[in-house]
């Protein structure tokens, strides 16, 4: 799997009017992906992916159904069917109705690549930093 950085995905407008037709004050991953804005671009995460093969799935988008997987408690499997049938998901990662997701088992090749490449922490100081510039979170974590 290579990477080749993409900019993050605007909501395709028909994920856009469903989602916001079933949920019209948003829900949790719906506000992480208005509030925060882009959190995480491909780029920050170059060191963990080649430049050869066949391009992969963009990493930024796999840390934010990570932060997704997480804020709900996920297994891997259940995130992975989360990003597949939850419009919300595909709200919130910019992916199309129809897109068909992909495998729970990135999931954990992700996670190994970002301790691999020593990137889990700045993926998590990247949230952080958005967290603090909306107020949402007190620098120091306080």
């Amino acid at each position: 799997m290579s990477l080749q950085p993409r900019p993050w995905p605007e909501v395709p407008p028909l994920t856009a009017r469903v989602a916001r037709a079933a949920f019209p004050k948003g829900n949790l991953a719906m506000r992480i992906r208005d509030e925060l804005g882009v959190v995480y671009e491909d780029g920050r995460f170059t060191g963990a992916f080649g430049v050869r093969g066949r391009p992969g799935i963009s990493p930024a988008q796999l840390m934010m159904a990570t932060v997704l997987q997480f804020s709900e408690n996920l297994t891997d499997r259940q995130a992975a069917d989360a990003v597949r049938d939850r419009m919300s998901w595909k709200y919130a990662l910019g992916l199309d109705l129809d897109d068909p997701g992909f495998d729970a088992s990135v999931f954990s090749e992700f996670r190994a690549r970002l301790v691999e490449g020593d990137l889990a922490t700045h993926a998590l100081d990247a949230l952080l930093a958005r967290l603090v510039a909306e107020g949402l979170l007190k620098a120091g974590g306080r």
